[in-house]
């Protein structure tokens, strides 16, 4: 099975959508105002949202959660999380984690990026389905999850061999939204920023060759590559 890889959004929060002759799978749900990013992308590559078989979340925090609970609860949509963060998605359970190092400049253009984008507008899951670990999922792509605890508990890799893709959520990131740095580096706001190193060892040896953060640009390269950039 062949599969498109569609962004939405820009390096600041980004979802991606992989399509197939199967439909619509899409990957995170970025902020509560991309509704018309995601028609409009969807639109372009000949799709709309009708074809969304389900959302598959790298973990619930608001920034990745935005226009899920519309798909589910106006479009049918089933919404996908870790059991571990099924509760962060509800609005059950909330991140303390702090953010770290940040520069005046980027951590503005960060909130005003996501307070025009409907930050501020955040709707929690009525609904999820759960998965595990190694689970293979039955929607288009048939992503693979990997946990990746760390950035929350619940947080994982999703690995598309189709689209060549592994999807990372806020494990890594390539463009640090409070520092505007780009490199790769560990997400900010991590629960448990020391736990994802160890995490990432269980990405040694896939041969996907592009790694998608939800914050900042992809890197063109495997996993191993992308862990040997981290230490550097």
């Amino acid at each position: 099975m062949n599969a498109q890889l569609i962004r939405i959004g820009d390096d600041l929060v980004a979802m991606h959508a992989i399509s197939t002759d199967e439909g619509i799978t899409l990957v995170d749900a970025g902020l509560p105002g991309d509704r018309r990013a995601l028609q409009a992308a969807l639109h372009a590559a000949g799709h709309d949202i009708a074809d969304i078989r389900g959302v598959v979340l790298t973990h619930g925090d608001s920034d990745h959660i935005g226009i899920a609970e519309w798909l589910r609860a106006e479009h049918g949509v089933p919404v996908h999380v870790h059991e571990a963060d099924a509760a962060r998605a509800r609005g059950e359970e909330k991140s303390h984690a702090a953010g770290g190092a940040w520069r005046l400049g980027a951590t503005v253009r960060f909130l005003v990026t996501g307070i025009r984008r409907g930050a501020l507008r955040t709707r929690h899951l009525g609904e999820v389905r759960t998965f595990r670990d190694g689970d293979v999922l039955d929607l288009p792509g048939r992503p693979e999850i990997i946990g990746l605890p760390g950035h929350s508990a619940g947080s994982v890799a999703i690995r598309v061999p189709a689209a060549d893709a592994v999807f990372l959520g806020d494990a890594v990131t390539t463009r640090n939204v409070l520092t505007g740095v780009q490199a790769v580096a560990l997400g900010p706001f991590s629960d448990a920023p020391d736990q994802t190193p160890a995490s990432l060892e269980r990405l040694r040896g896939l041969p996907e060759r592009r790694m998608l953060p939800g914050h900042g640009p992809e890197f063109a390269g495997t996993a191993d590559e992308l862990i040997a950039a981290l230490a550097r």
